[in-house]
Parts: C-alpha cells; structure tokens; sequence
C-alpha cells in the first residue's frame, strides 16, 4: 500500500519540487555573479512516463538554463526565477495535501477494520 503508484509519483514530485525550490534559491543568491547561469530542474515529463508506465519513481535532473546573458554573463531574471518559486511552492503545497489525503484515507481504512 505504501509502494503504490500515487504515492511514488508524489514522493517523486514532492522530491522534484523541493530541489527545484533549492535551485531558484541559488539562481537568487547568484543574481549579480559573474558567468552564472541560472539551473533548472525538470522532471514533470520523466514522472508522466514513469506513471505511465505504471512505477512512479524517477528523479530530476539539474541543467543550466539556455537563456540570454546579460553583459557580465550572468542569465538570472528576478521575475523568471519569482514566478517559478512561487508556482513551486504552490505545486509543493498541492502535493503535499494530496499525500495527506492518502494517509488520511488508510487511517480511516485501518480504523474500520
């Protein structure tokens, strides 16, 4: 019951979001250094074929982002990086709610029985 297929893809999601959240913290922090390209965490697509094919797990993977550099080489925009933490908090926020629901509903399952 613990190993099913929602609740990987939400520890897989939960785990995808919180590094992406790592990430834009860092891309923040690094607004104003020199040749620092801003990462980008993705792992939306590999979760969707992993549930597709019926598992769940997957991990995310850390890339740089393509964007345009600015003069002194550094790719971070403040509004980029703001709409992307708060959509990640929000998605964070989601799926931790629907993990909750899950274990709310195997307590009331487990009560019944």
């Amino acid at each position: 019951m613990f190993d099913s297929v929602t609740i990987n893809a939400l520890t897989s999601a939960l785990d995808g979001l919180a590094l992406r959240q790592r990430a834009i913290a860092d891309n923040i922090a690094n607004i104003n250094t020199p040749d620092y390209h801003a990462k980008r965490v993705r792992f939306e697509e590999a979760l969707a074929d992993s549930v597709q094919a019926g598992d769940g797990r997957v991990g995310s993977t850390v890339g740089t982002s393509l964007e345009p550099t600015r003069l002194n080489g550094n790719n971070v925009n403040l509004d980029t990086e703001t709409l992307s933490s708060v959509d990640t908090m929000l998605r964070y926020q989601f799926a931790t709610q629907a993990v909750n629901g899950s274990f709310a509903s195997m307590r009331a399952a487990m009560r019944t029985s």
